[in-house]
């Protein structure tokens, strides 16, 4: 195996993912001699670029070799119709910076290659990097500096602002996309994001997640309010959005205890089942009280979340009341306010219950509410 080649063989009973392209030994040799040449890890004459520039040329190469059928300098060449034709010089920007690249001709001139097409003057990669760049907030501005100061590359306003505006396009494509008819659970509920508007603030990203009829999740969109808080009015907005992309029923709807969500869900749909976010619930449930009293209150909170069925969850509930309510009657206040909206999944067997009873896409087993133990009804029920 060459050396060219960089790639190692697979190590005994590695599983496929495992397959080193460039062992240790190969890395050390690369390293001590740029470390002896002076030469740089990164850079427009850095190490990575320049075996970035010795694989692409050896891949256009191999390419090359492919397309006229006889290795370079091979005697089945003559008299084929085709033969290389020397190579042409140009200058790709990479992940690693802008890298110096000979493209190998043929007579003929039918050679196209794929690795580095032709016309093509950035690899996806940079393409990448770009509105990774733009998506942490940084202008036009910003990321030509960044580039020119690590990398070394030159860029143009034009060339950022086409990659970060076909993005945008295409996010705007996304975000009317035709939906589903029929979705048996949707979850909303509002992330809060850094968004630089002028300056970096706190907005509400409203977010829509479905289960479609085959089990499958999907993101139906994202939306970025008005405002650092959630609105139960945008949501008003939201979901007829929704509707108006084809979804026109839904089974479940999962969401917090946001004043007037309910409302909002069932103007717009007006069969679907509020169900309320237990985890939501729970941690409402303990700002109201002292954090020496978490461990006992979220026991006896899980009686009421486990329980077979309404009737035992509400004998449940009346329990926790004879327990807490002279210290806490708040807390027993917001469950019974919250009641209609928190008891419908228990009328749903343990595979469903752990599907909806919560927004929170990842429950944190050491969450201090005690969340992370939300996971037992389903084994509880």
């Amino acid at each position: 195996m060459s050396d060219t080649a960089m790639v190692a063989r697979k190590r005994d009973g590695d599983p496929p993912a495992w397959r080193p392209l460039v062992d240790e030994e190969l890395a050390d040799q690369l390293l001590g001699k740029a470390q002896a040449e002076g030469v740089e890890l990164l850079g427009p004459d850095g190490l990575l670029s320049q075996v970035t520039k010795a694989v692409l040329e050896r891949a256009l190469a191999e390419e090359m070799t492919g397309h006229v059928g006889f290795e370079k300098h091979g005697l089945a060449g003559r008299g084929s119709g085709n033969s290389r034709n020397g190579t042409t010089g140009k200058t790709v920007l990479t992940d690693v910076g802008a890298v110096g690249l000979e493209v190998p001709r043929d007579r003929a001139g039918t050679f196209e290659p794929q690795i580095v097409r032709r016309g093509q003057t950035r690899l996806e990669g940079f393409n990448d990097r770009i509105i990774a760049l733009y998506a942490r907030g940084m202008t036009t501005r910003d990321i030509r500096a960044h580039l020119r100061e690590i990398d070394g590359v030159e860029v143009s306003p034009d060339l950022i602002s086409g990659v970060t505006g076909a993005v945008i396009e295409e996010l705007a494509e996304w975000q009317a996309r035709p939906l589903d008819a029929v979705y048996p659970v949707i979850f909303i509920d509002a992330l809060m994001v850094k968004i630089r508007d002028g300056v970096v603030t706190n907005r509400a990203v409203y977010v829509a997640i479905g289960i479609d009829c085959e089990g499958a999740k999907q993101v139906l969109g994202l939306w970025a309010g008005p405002t650092t808080g959630e609105s139960a009015k945008f949501w008003l907005t939201v979901l007829p959005e929704l509707k108006s992309r084809g979804v026109a029923e839904v089974c479940i709807v999962c969401c917090d205890g946001l004043t007037g969500r309910p409302d909002a869900i069932t103007v717009t749909w007006p069969q679907a089942i509020v169900q309320r976010c237990v985890v939501h619930l729970i941690r409402a449930s303990l700002r109201y009280a002292s954090t020496r009293y978490w461990t006992p209150l979220t026991r006896d909170l899980k009686l009421i979340y486990t329980a077979a069925d309404e009737a035992a969850a509400a004998a449940a509930l009346d329990a926790f009341a004879g327990n807490w309510e002279s210290r806490y009657p708040a807390i027993v206040k917001l469950w019974r306010a919250h009641w209609p909206e928190f008891t419908p999944f228990l009328a749903f067997p343990p595979e469903v219950r752990k599907v909806i009873y919560t927004t929170d896409e990842n429950v944190n087993p050491s969450c201090p509410v005690g969340c992370g133990r939300l996971a037992a009804p389903a084994a509880a029920a």
